[in-house]
């Protein structure tokens, strides 16, 4: 069975728990509490020397990194991952996205007011949720006129944005500007097997 190293506030861990879900794939969660420095152990940096969740250890003993990589590893073959060259060179492109426009904002922000840091954080906090503004606007400009990210249909690009999006409030992102976005947001929480981003 798979392993899945993980903290359940975290919007990357919850991609992964998110798309197992909806695959029906049974894996085994693993809680680490990254606030604590557990995955920052030998024993689990002998997993993923970086020191990060999640990680999903595979059946064989292997284990695989970075939540989109998961991701995309485990949607090979199935309809959230799509056939045709372009649209997986899509998918790969709003994956890198949110990894590069949209995480670094939105997500360290909410993490930031989960952990009580905001106003330690003074200037950087309003700059970082500027940032994240914009990435919200470049949703909402494509979704103004797609039901989903890639292709017309729901796909693994579509969870990795979610992640974060949907609770980008929690870091002081009002999504009231975004209509487009907030409908995609109910479309994605319609989907086969969602479960909420609380659910070990």
């Amino acid at each position: 069975m798979l392993r899945l190293y993980d903290y359940l506030e975290s919007g990357n861990g919850y991609k992964v728990r998110l798309l197992l879900a909806q695959l029906g794939i049974p894996f085994e969660r693993v809680e680490l509490d990254i606030t604590r420095g557990e995955s920052r152990t030998d024993d689990f940096l002998a997993r993923n020397p970086n020191g990060r969740i999640p990680t999903l250890e595979l059946e064989d003993g292997s284990h695989l990194a970075e939540s989109n990589a998961i991701q995309w590893y485990l949607a090979e073959g199935t309809p959230l991952l799509p056939d045709d060259r372009l649209l997986r060179a899509q998918v790969l492109q709003w994956m890198f996205f949110e990894q590069y426009s949209h995480e670094p904002y939105v997500a360290v922000v909410r993490f930031w007011a989960h952990q009580g840091l905001l106003d330690e954080k003074g200037g950087e906090v309003e700059e970082r949720r500027r940032r994240g503004h914009e990435a919200l606007a470049v949703m909402e400009r494509h979704l103004g006129d797609h039901d989903f990210l890639v292709g017309g249909a729901y796909s693994i690009a579509d969870i990795a944005l979610y992640a974060y999006t949907h609770v980008a409030d929690e870091g002081g992102f009002d999504l009231r500007p975004y209509p487009a976005l907030r409908a995609w947001l109910d479309r994605v929480a319609t989907q086969p097997g969602h479960i909420p981003i609380t659910r070990g």
